[in-house]
């Protein structure tokens, strides 16, 4: 049943991970960790940790915590149910968008979505800021300088996520 679980929760968190895996991070933790109780919010942050530094895609903390759940088979579960429907959807949007790409319509969505897409971005951020509802200073330290090094510098972003982890080993320690 867990499986079946965690294909069907993965499948609408795909459907809605609009702007990438970021975008529903907050609910992703929400679930894991609050309703289902299948890590801790210290897991799940080092997961996320994990999937961010390793090269590829972000989608690797879906394979994180179906491996934390159900080992190599919730794995695969995990980023099949992540990655599937998202790319058909995609695949489908793709055809309506090139069709109508003179369209008023498809400027005024462009516009539109951008601000929703940062807005859930950053309730990402929050929601891993802020484990077990906590707030620790260091950790929105840790966020806010490395928020503002990406977005002033044109440093490659592995650098300040190295930073970070270096700064969390030793402040949070």
């Amino acid at each position: 049943m867990t499986l079946l679980e965690m294909a069907l929760y993965f499948c609408v968190l795909s459907i809605f991970s609009v702007g990438g895996l970021p975008s529903v991070m907050p609910e992703m933790q929400r679930y894991v960790v609050e309703v289902k109780g299948w890590a801790t919010p210290e897991e799940f942050m080092q997961m996320f940790a994990v999937g961010q530094a390793a090269p590829g895609p972000n989608m690797l903390i879906t394979s994180l915590i179906g491996w934390h759940v159900a080992g190599l088979t919730g794995a695969l579960v995990a980023l099949a149910a992540m990655c599937g429907p998202a790319a058909v959807l995609a695949w489908w949007v793709s055809g309506l968008w090139d069709r109508f790409k003179d369209s008023p319509w498809r400027a005024a969505i462009q516009r539109g979505i951008a601000p929703i897409v940062v807005a859930m971005i950053l309730s990402g951020g929050v929601v891993l800021a802020t484990p077990d509802a906590k707030i620790d200073w260091r950790l929105w330290l840790i966020a806010g300088v490395t928020a503002t090094g990406i977005l002033t510098t044109k440093w490659n972003p592995l650098w300040f996520l190295a930073a970070g982890g270096a700064i969390g080993a030793l402040l949070l320690s």
